[in-house]
């Protein structure tokens, strides 16, 4: 379960580099979402369900290092019995540049089993430099910050993820591949991911239309090949996540769309 809310939140929120404004900032064309986006998943392993998920970006606009920034939030957790045996209640969060797309401040409160990690990052795009700092667990008080030099606009992965709504695949062809980089705990990211052209799917909240990505993973201990991540977003202007499957050498695993309220756009639903 833990590995699986890792895995939705690193993929769909992958990014890219921009420059712009005075060499700070660029304006990036958006018109897939706005404030008040609220996006629910079921995870599953296997048949069985075992956690759900919540995407959601916040009615109001925030003002951070003079910017208007969208705020949104993922939270994920288990449910059922699950909850009794392995629970993960996670919070992860950032504010992220309304034009720009890029963040300003991203957050992670991780609770699962005993586990616990509280980080806050900031991004000065002005300087290239990342803050990280983690909350010590004996304390209670954040540690002495690690800092890292970042390329121009650098992405967390929840800017990444609204970045990748305005991708456009249009203009792609069954086969075609591109590279996604971004920023993560303390890793820099590089993943090719190759476009499948178009599919239907089917999930808990209907049947769309959808684009289908496959990530070329590299070798790791987690999941099965090269191939084992399946990903469709749906193919119309919100691009919003429909569905991901995940072949782990423990079984299977993935999460489906079950509601959504507030989309900029109507979803390409099929009857």
């Amino acid at each position: 379960m833990k590995n699986l809310l890792q895995l939705v939140i690193i993929f769909v929120t992958f990014s890219a580099f921009t420059i712009g404004d005075e060499g700070v900032y660029t304006d990036v064309p958006n018109d897939s979402f706005y404030k008040g986006e609220q996006l629910t998943y079921k995870i599953n392993f296997g048949i069985f369900s075992v956690g759900e998920a919540e995407m959601v970006i916040q009615d109001n606009f925030y003002r951070v290092n003079h910017r208007d920034c969208y705020k949104i939030d993922v939270y994920g957790k288990t449910t059922g019995m699950v909850d009794w045996v392995a629970k993960v209640d996670d919070h992860w969060g950032a504010y992220v540049d309304s034009a720009a797309l890029v963040p300003h401040i991203s957050y992670r409160n991780i609770k699962e089993g005993n586990y616990r990690k509280n980080e806050v990052i900031r991004f000065d795009h002005r300087s290239n430099q990342i803050e990280a700092k983690v909350k010590d667990k004996k304390t209670g008080e954040y540690k002495e910050p690690n800092y890292y030099y970042a390329p121009e606009d650098i992405r967390d992965m929840l800017a990444g993820y609204l970045y990748l709504r305005t991708m456009d695949f249009s203009k792609m062809k069954k086969g075609d591949e591109f590279t996604l980089s971004g920023f993560f705990e303390d890793t820099f990211y590089e993943l090719d991911v190759v476009y499948k052209g178009t599919d239907k799917i089917k999930t808990k909240a209907g049947k769309f239309k959808a684009i289908k990505l496959v990530p070329i993973m590299p070798d790791n201990k987690l999941f099965d090949g090269e191939d084992s991540i399946l990903v469709w977003i749906s193919d119309d202007k919100n691009k919003i996540p429909l569905k991901i499957e995940a072949k782990m050498f423990i079984g299977s695993t993935g999460l489906e769309l079950s509601d959504y309220k507030n989309l900029r756009n109507d979803l390409n639903k099929l009857d």
